[in-house]
């Protein structure tokens, strides 16, 4: 038996991606290979459908009478939302405006034009004259007046309602108290808030200068102490602990499994052909040579005495009958066979009987 000459860190997948590979590729054998093949015979199925039946449909079958529909669909329409509308306007609407039209234009040109232009000239034009003079005197001399005494009195009704109040509010109320309210602020300003936030602006600078900075200073120094001299040291130990617990434990103890597993993947085939020699030397071999030399003869030998004694038997069976009745036998129906390319039946002589041997004889 040769064992596996690769060193043990060789190339190659592991038994993990083996494990993984074969389930995936008989799911992939058993379950996606029948959905595509069934569904690429669907897919040519439709196109053969599409292009030899359906298409052909549609042009010769489908389309000539979808053109027919809509000729009789729009004449159908035209019969009834277009032409008896347009029949009517022709032959009822058009003739009657027409008429109309011309009626108006006489009637106008003889009727109402002289009329007007009489009224015009003798009533109209002397009373407009009339209403005009009598409305230049009224508006002159009444109307004005009036209409100025009534803008007078609203605008002294608005101002006394809307503006007169509201001027004397600002003017004596909130004015003078926006006033003071400023100089109040402003002195609070001066004197109050301004010293305040100088106070406080020291004390931040002072808290900060004498306080904060030298905390924040004394906390990153601890901080960069801590990362320099202890966590940057574990950090470096653990990292080189890894990598040689993975260069030189791990990694070796992966290629020992791998060449282990490689070894008995051929140690168990070994065996496994070697079961399979032990048990054709054992019973394979022995069974066959038994049933080719002597199950096969004894086979042979009781189908040739079943052959004769069925022959004997027919022979006596036809002596016996020809010596009561006189007459041949009569051929079975089975035995009525006409010959190929005849019409005539076989012979009444049944063919010989001959075994195996002396055919192949």
């Amino acid at each position: 038996m040769e064992l596996d000459e690769r060193p043990p860190g060789g190339g190659g997948d592991g038994c993990l991606v083996g494990v993984i590979r074969v389930p995936v590729k008989i799911v992939a054998v058993l379950v996606v290979l029948p959905v595509r093949v069934v569904w690429e015979l669907l897919v040519a199925l439709g196109r053969a459908a599409h292009r030899h039946v359906l298409g052909p449909l549609y042009v010769h079958v489908v389309e000539p009478a979808l053109r027919v529909l809509g000729r009789v669909l729009v004449t159908l329409l035209k019969l009834v939302f277009v032409w008896p509308w347009v029949g009517l306007w022709r032959y009822g609407l058009a003739p009657v405006g027409r008429g109309l039209a011309w009626l108006g234009r006489g009637t106008y040109a003889h009727l109402l034009a002289p009329a007007g232009r009489f009224l015009g000239t003798y009533l109209f034009r002397p009373l407009g004259a009339a209403l005009a003079w009598v409305g230049r005197g009224g508006l002159r001399y009444l109307l004005a007046p009036l209409g100025k005494g009534v803008a007078w009195v609203v605008w002294v009704l608005a101002m006394a309602l809307f503006v007169w109040p509201w001027v004397g509010l600002w003017r004596y109320v909130l004015a003078p108290v926006g006033r003071g309210l400023a100089r109040l602020a402003e002195a609070a300003y001066r004197y109050v808030l301004t010293p305040l936030g100088h106070g406080l602006a020291w004390l931040a600078a002072a808290v900060y200068r004498y306080l904060l900075r030298p905390v924040g200073l004394g906390l990153a120094w601890l901080v960069v102490a801590v990362y320099r001299y202890l966590l940057r040291p574990v950090g470096l130990g653990l990292a080189w602990l890894a990598v040689a617990l993975y260069r030189y434990v791990l990694t070796p103890l992966g290629q020992v499994l791998l060449w282990a597993w490689h070894v008995a993947g051929r140690i168990a085939a070994a065996l496994w052909r070697g079961l399979k020699w032990v048990g054709w030397v054992l019973v394979g071999w022995p069974a066959s040579r038994v049933y080719r030399h002597v199950l096969t003869p004894a086979g042979h030998a009781v189908r040739e005495v079943w052959r004769t004694g069925r022959a004997a038997v027919r022979e006596a069976r036809a002596a016996v009958r020809t010596a009561l009745f006189g007459t041949p036998p009569v051929e079975p129906a089975r035995s009525r066979a006409r010959t190929l390319g005849s019409t005539t039946a076989a012979g009444n002589t049944p063919a010989p009987e001959i075994s195996l041997h002396e055919r192949q004889g």
